[in-house]
């Protein structure tokens, strides 16, 4: 077995590239850091390819170098394959030179020669093969350019014939860097006029400073837009009648001979939990479409350089604005993707801040309340709790990084990828990732959770009872007094907010068991529309869910934990009590 280590800067198509050889669907993003963790695939039986993360030196700096350095040191890499962005040689051949140190034979992909090419720069192979002492071979795994080549290497195994001792002793950076301005004046020729391409172009429009933060939200209000008043609520209010009026009478037919109980915990437990969360898929599919299609196209690491400025206010370079913004999908891989951060003061300060921001989770309990209680508004009252989220963080940063993080700042370095239309077929997996994710938790959590709201809403100690004299009623009514004064303490609201600890959309899925099918009805009885905004609130801030407490506490240890789940309920209730009160007086 043949093991090559896949190395290279973040953004020069090192995903694709493992995608491509191995045939695997891994996700390909754009921006430094996506790749978190070493993944292996095959070419055939014989050849193990591992794609480490992307990283821009050897230095062990991040821990994705650290990662990178130890499996090339223990790894038993027999050979290393390098992918390099064949435009911006003089950035990547730096970590090119690192890995000379290793003594492997190094097989160098020069990616995106066409987009070189069309650039009028040319770039002698030959001459840079002999060199740097490596193999170098130009590709454009994009368009599947020179992947036969690197096949033909690593099957016959010819790598094995390249030099492998690493001739190259530098003092310092200085002396690296010149010796690799003395190889581009050997081996690249470039026009001598600048030709000003269309990333500069529109980058001089959205990194302007006076324009870039009303470009950045506008965009969020368009993606927005889309997924609530455009696609994804429309969609998903017809899902909706389909389960209401056409499903639910269906089954309920099927079942007109069996047991009253059995008829209910079908209806009532399994249909009216899962079904009142599932009708959200839409919702979801359509919100990650838009963010999918910011990352593909090499947005969202300009969201990120152009953040930096205001996570610099509490302490975090801009870089951490990445797993801020996974978070608005689920806080478990954010908060793993603060491994990505230098400093342990920012992978901290990162994860106690990643749960604030509105994970898709909570989506189905937004949509549910903001469409009953503001018919019309709903897309800027969600809108208003995602910019809350990202508030809260703000402040909450900001607070801790005066009081319990006073460390120095990290410097800030990403890569902004050319724009590019993304791919289809790219943009619709990754899509469907978040909803596959979210169509397990329903097959799972919310159906396990489901059953056993039902089950403690109908009965107590002495068997079989009505729903008032239940279990769960008398749970609901032990806790309801906190959250009296926030406007909704019913027994009910009060035991969904409990069970939203396993997942928030079980927030829904157990209104949907204890309020029955025509719960969008229902509510209204339970809430005002002040009631109802503060009850969001409090969703959006407080406790995460059990997977991302258990997150937490591997990655930080059970300090952190209990830290962040304690100081997330104290800030919920505070901002819960402010938004009811304030709620009132409108």
């Amino acid at each position: 077995m043949i093991t090559a280590a896949l190395l290279g800067n973040p953004n020069v198509g090192k995903t694709t590239l493992f995608n491509l050889l191995t045939g695997s669907n891994q996700y390909v993003g754009n921006w430094a850091g996506v790749t978190i963790e070493k993944k292996e695939g095959y070419i055939g039986k014989n050849i193990k390819i591992v794609d480490l993360p992307g990283i821009y030196a050897m230095d062990t700096f991040s821990n994705e170098e650290k990662i990178s350095k130890q499996f090339l040191i223990n790894g038993n890499v027999n050979v290393i394959i390098n992918i390099v962005d064949a435009s911006e040689l003089n950035r990547n051949l730096y970590l090119t030179l690192q890995l000379k140190q290793f003594n492997k034979p190094i097989i160098l992909l020069l990616n995106m020669i066409d987009v070189a090419e069309h650039r009028g720069i040319n770039i002698d192979c030959k001459k840079l093969s002999q060199m740097l002492g490596v193999t170098a071979i130009p590709i454009s795994a994009s368009k599947k350019i020179g992947i036969g080549k690197l096949l033909e290497l690593l099957n016959n195994s010819d790598f094995f014939n390249a030099p492998v001792d690493n001739n190259f002793h530098f003092d310092n950076e200085k002396e690296m860097y010149s010796f690799i301005e003395n190889i581009l004046k050997e081996c690249v020729s470039e026009p001598k006029s600048h030709v000003v391409t269309t990333t500069e172009k529109i980058d001089k429009i959205v990194l302007n400073k006076y324009l870039a933060y009303p470009i950045f939200f506008a965009i969020l209000y368009i993606i927005f837009k889309f997924t609530f008043n455009w696609v994804g609520q429309p969609l998903s209010d017809l899902f909706s009648d389909f389960i209401q009026n056409i499903f639910t009478p269906f089954v309920l037919k099927l079942l007109a001979n069996s047991d009253a109980w059995f008829k209910s915990l079908i209806t009532e437990g399994i249909i009216g939990g899962v079904g009142a969360v599932i009708v959200f898929l839409p919702v979801i599919l359509a919100l990650f479409l838009g963010i999918s299609f910011l990352e593909d196209c090499g947005y969202m690491a300009r969201a990120a350089f152009i953040m930096d400025k205001l996570m610099r206010k509490m302490g975090l370079s801009g870089k951490a604005f990445i797993p801020l913004v996974i978070g608005f999908g689920c806080s478990v891989p954010a908060i793993m993707s603060t491994r990505t951060l230098e400093s342990e003061k920012d992978r901290k300060l990162a994860a106690l801040i990643v749960p604030l921001m509105s994970c898709n989770a909570r989506l189905p309990v937004y949509v549910l309340l903001s469409s009953v209680f503001f018919p019309g508004k709903q897309m800027l009252v969600i809108f208003s709790l995602y910019l809350l989220g990202i508030a809260s963080a703000f402040f909450i940063g900001l607070l801790f990084n005066k009081t319990i993080f006073k460390n120095k700042d990290e410097p800030f370095i990403i890569e902004l990828p050319e724009y590019k239309l993304p791919e289809f077929k790219n943009l619709m997996l990754h899509t469907w990732r978040k909803g596959e994710s979210f169509l397990k938790k329903m097959s799972t959590i919310i159906f396990s959770a489901s059953i056993v709201v039902w089950l403690l809403s109908n009965f107590n100690f002495s068997g079989f009872s009505n729903i008032d004299n239940s279990l769960l009623s008398y749970i609901g009514r032990f806790i309801s007094p906190i959250f009296k004064p926030l406007g909704y303490g019913s027994w009910q609201n009060s035991v969904a907010i409990l069970t939203g600890i396993i997942a928030k959309e079980v927030v829904v899925g157990t209104m949907g068991v204890l309020y029955g099918q025509n719960l969008r009805g229902v509510i209204l009885n339970y809430f005002t529309p002040a009631s109802a905004y503060a009850f969001l609130v409090f969703v959006l801030l407080y406790t995460p869910c059990i997977s991302t407490i258990a997150t937490i506490r591997k990655e930080y240890g059970k300090r952190m934990m209990f830290f962040s789940v304690s100081y997330q309920v104290v800030l919920a209730w505070i901002a819960s009590f402010a938004a009811f009160n304030i709620g009132k007086l409108l």
